[in-house]
């Protein structure tokens, strides 16, 4: 077949054997120009490699080529827009080897420690937590009072708060969650919740008194109850589990085994349950409800490929986020937790996706709550990377943060310090990576102003202001505001940057 010339399309081209040549035109009765950019040339150089075509016909190379970076694209775009499920996926499988399921509810009695890997769990709240499935009914939760509560469902949208943020208004409450196929009568008495998945996550987060957690713990204990809406009325008591001092994983995998995450989540829901457009490219590599995954060599490979560079956006989406607008002061490396401010990650109309990748990387749990701007209520975050020059903040170097007086909280502040590999709590030899201003051997400035310093050695005479660091090791802090006022939105009163202190 004889290749044309776009720019002549009614021209053929002959061989002479030594060279192409160009034939007298042929006009045919319906013979009309073709614009040169419809058409395709025998040979085009890409990134993927060169395609060749033969009269727009592809090559059998070209072919392959083609069908492997459609798969490696598609499984790329499947990495970081479900990433928020699997991540959800590997919550189940941690809560499953630790029990607290089927209405059993773990539960950090001496508040979060290292040896749990949670992603950016803090280490002044009392976290209990529960797998909640539907698919033999509904699920009855009696929510304590005075507590933030949230549920949401397998895909990580949010269904509803409960507590101080919840319809029961932190007086506690009574909630009814039904599955998504449920058609029976709903009762009177509850707050009723309609999740589009069986599978979904509960955590409730108590506050300390004076730095106890003990309050908290006797709080939840004594309110909090899962159990079947068949047995209302004869419930037992629920089973907790202290979930401190207990190593377990709940962080989603890197590598190509992501995907097999992922499938637990596709043949666990309805179809219904979630984008038919990122499920069709979940369908087009092979994850497809109610098929076997078995990927061939091939499209292991592929699958491999993919996660390795689904990782490395997500990593760069977390850590360094090229949206200015991320960024809390123009001058310095703190920028928020919460690109765009928006729980469903809406944005002009659009779905800020970057966003919500970088989110998900790093954190856990979804609901309005966490965006919420209004002063005295909730809690706001700052998070760095870099210190004040810019460089990745070092488990080798000594560092310091300076914190002006008067941090404008209702409630007080902390500062936590997080492994960049696992995004959990940095494992060293402190048992909780942090500093908070509800501490009694905090040091104060004669100011007011308090400095925390980071490094792999404790400053003299600053043993309570330290935070310990790893060599060798990358860390990241997340500053937290609980009950954030006006001074903290207005930015009126501002954080510094991380110095480098050596």
């Amino acid at each position: 077949m004889r290749p044309l010339i776009p720019a002549l399309a009614a021209f053929a081209l002959i061989s002479t054997g030594a060279a192409w040549v160009i034939a007298a035109p042929r006009l045919f009765e319906m013979t009309t120009p073709v614009p040169p950019e419809i058409t395709t040339p025998p040979s085009v150089a890409t990134p993927i490699g060169t395609l060749k075509f033969d009269d727009g016909f592809p090559s059998d190379d070209t072919v392959r080529l083609v069908y492997d970076n459609l798969d490696r694209q598609r499984a790329v775009e499947v990495f970081l827009d479900t990433l928020p499920g699997v991540s959800l996926v590997a919550m189940r499988r941690g809560l499953r080897q630790v029990g607290a399921v089927d209405g059993a509810i773990g539960i950090w009695q001496d508040l979060l420690d290292p040896r749990a890997l949670l992603l950016t769990g803090n280490t002044e709240s009392v976290y209990a937590v529960s797998w909640l499935d539907t698919r033999n009914g509904a699920l009855v939760i009696e929510s304590p009072p005075n507590v933030l509560g949230v549920i949401d469902d397998f895909w990580f949208r949010h269904v509803s708060d409960l507590g101080n943020t919840g319809p029961d208004k932190g007086q506690g409450g009574k909630f009814l969650l039904l599955p998504p196929d449920y058609d029976g009568a709903v009762p009177s008495g509850f707050f009723v919740l309609r999740s589009p998945t069986y599978n979904n996550f509960l955590i409730w987060r108590g506050f300390t008194v004076d730095g106890d957690p003990r309050p908290a713990v006797d709080n939840i204990k004594r309110h909090a109850r899962i159990y079947s809406l068949t047995d209302v009325g004869s419930a037992p008591p629920s089973t907790f589990i202290n979930l401190a001092d207990r190593a377990f994983n709940t962080v989603p995998a890197n590598d190509d085994s992501f995907f097999q995450e992922l499938n637990e989540i596709i043949q666990a829901e309805p179809p219904q349950s979630f984008s038919a457009e990122i499920l069709g490219m979940a369908a087009s590599i092979g994850l497809a409800r109610g098929k076997s995954f078995a990927p061939d060599t091939r499209l292991r490979r592929i699958l491999s490929e993919a996660a390795a560079i689904g990782n490395a956006t997500a990593r760069v989406l977390a850590f360094a986020p090229r949206d200015a607008g991320a960024a809390l002061y123009p001058d310095r490396q703190w920028r928020g937790a919460f690109l765009g401010n928006s729980y469903q990650w809406l944005q002009d109309g659009h779905r800020y996706l970057d966003a919500r990748t970088g989110f998900f990387y790093a954190a856990t749990v979804n609901t309005p709550a966490m965006v919420n701007a209004t002063p005295g209520v909730g809690s706001q975050y700052a998070v760095a990377t870099r210190d004040g020059s810019g460089r990745w903040l070092d488990g080798d170097h000594r560092y310091r943060l300076h914190i002006a007086a008067d941090v404008p909280v209702r409630d007080f502040w902390s500062v936590v310090v997080y492994d960049p590999q696992s995004r959990s709590l940095l494992q060293t030899d402190q048992r909780f990576p942090s500093v908070n201003s509800l501490s009694p051997a905090l040091a104060k400035n004669e100011d007011g102003s308090v400095d925390v310093y980071f490094g792999p050695q404790p400053p003299p005479d600053h043993q309570h202001n330290w935070i310990q660091t790893i060599p060798g090791k990358g860390w990241f802090p997340i500053f937290r505001l609980y009950g954030p006022l006006k001074p903290w939105f207005d930015r009126s009163w501002k954080l510094a940057d991380i110095e480098r202190l050596d």
